[in-house]
């Protein structure tokens, strides 16, 4: 676990390690998320490479009933 700082321009610094990991690079685009209080960074990925990158993923918790057309 990680712990970061939001500086004054409500920016953060990912750590070295977790950059390694998930592989980003510099100029990449991070889509954030966020849903009851916790925020999520998942790396903007072409179409192509994202086949199967939800695979597993449980999908009943996603949304509120009241988020839904």
């Amino acid at each position: 676990m990680a712990v970061v700082t939001v500086s004054s321009k409500f920016q953060i610094v990912i750590p070295k390690d977790i950059r390694k990991r998930v592989e980003l690079k510099p100029k990449e685009k991070l889509v954030m998320i966020e849903k009851d209080g916790v925020i999520c960074l998942i790396p903007q990925l072409p179409v192509e490479k994202m086949r199967g990158f939800v695979k597993g993923m449980r999908t009943d918790d996603i949304r509120e009933e009241g988020d839904r057309f």
